[in-house]
């Protein structure tokens, strides 16, 4: 985010997090206590290569569904007033099997009414960065730490801190915390915020701040953790001023795409045939909140 009216850019380390872990204690919805012994029977390093490796399969099965996602924002600055945003997209296949997304609802933005200009990085942040994957691809771009083992509604959970290693100029990164199921290994829950962010009181022009925000996961199909709920409410301070961003990030009606679709879980194929099963409400399968 932009406030209308790169620079001084620090390099996270976990250390940092820990402002992020005290800070999640405020939206730990269905969490229990947090365990810090060691995991039993299994090494953090096993689990961290386990997760990545179901991760990887996650994301190539995500490519293979359609869905909608429902973006909502909405900003309020005392100086300058309130402002929101709205679009609803579906993420569909054209005739010939490649990816496109399709809008279908994109009222006029009036985030400028706060002050508040939405960037191309806050739309990769929304696509790419708000339903945060960790695959093997990606691994050796992060310090992970182990946290500890914690309840999380109806799941066992492995909580381990991540933040990136170092910063690439152009790159964005997630920096926070993550939640994996000791079950099957995908990540089912994230708090944090992208980095970096950017200050700079001397051009505010050139700034670019996003808020911090908390991700769900519910089973789709019984097999895949897919991204169904986003949520922030944050305040940016930003050099004209604090501005306050919320977001409703929902990812709706996932169907998979079968007919020229290729999908391995657990290193088997799956039938290229196979429907797709409603998605599930929250509840079993699910670490969203209820609506």
């Amino acid at each position: 985010m932009k406030c209308s009216a790169i620079s001084r850019v620090a390099i996270p380390t976990l250390v940092s997090l820990l402002f992020l872990a005290l800070a999640a204690v405020a939206d730990d919805r269905g969490e229990g206590p947090l365990d810090p012994s060691q995991p039993q029977g299994t090494t953090v390093n096993d689990i961290i290569q386990k997760f990545a490796a179901k991760e990887k399969e996650f994301k190539l099965a995500r490519e293979q569904y359609t869905y909608t996602q429902d973006v909502t924002i909405k900003a309020s600055n005392d100086a300058a007033g309130e402002g929101s945003f709205r679009q609803v997209t579906d993420v569909l296949f054209d005739d010939h099997g490649h990816r496109l997304e399709q809008v279908k609802f994109a009222p006029q933005s009036s985030l400028d009414s706060a002050g508040i200009i939405m960037t191309q990085a806050d739309f990769d942040d929304i696509r790419n960065r708000l339903p945060f994957v960790l695959t093997t691809d990606d691994i050796g771009k992060y310090q992970i730490l182990y946290v500890g083992k914690q309840r999380e509604d109806e799941l066992g959970t492995y909580v381990f801190d991540v933040a990136p290693k170092e910063i690439v100029h152009g790159e964005r990164y997630f920096q926070g915390r993550i939640w994996v199921d000791d079950h099957d290994f995908q990540i089912v829950k994230t708090y944090g915020e992208t980095v970096p962010q950017v200050h700079n009181s001397k051009h505010p022009d050139k700034e670019n701040l996003s808020p911090k925000f908390t991700t769900w996961r519910e089973q789709i199909d019984g097999r895949y953790w897919f991204p169904t709920y986003t949520r922030a409410d944050d305040t940016l301070q930003f050099a004209q001023g604090p501005v306050r961003m919320r977001y409703i990030v929902k990812y709706e009606n996932y169907k998979r795409y079968g007919a020229k679709s290729r999908i391995t879980y657990d290193g088997q194929e799956l039938s290229k045939g196979e429907e797709s099963q409603p998605q599930q409400p929250n509840g079993a399968g699910s670490t969203a909140p209820k609506q």
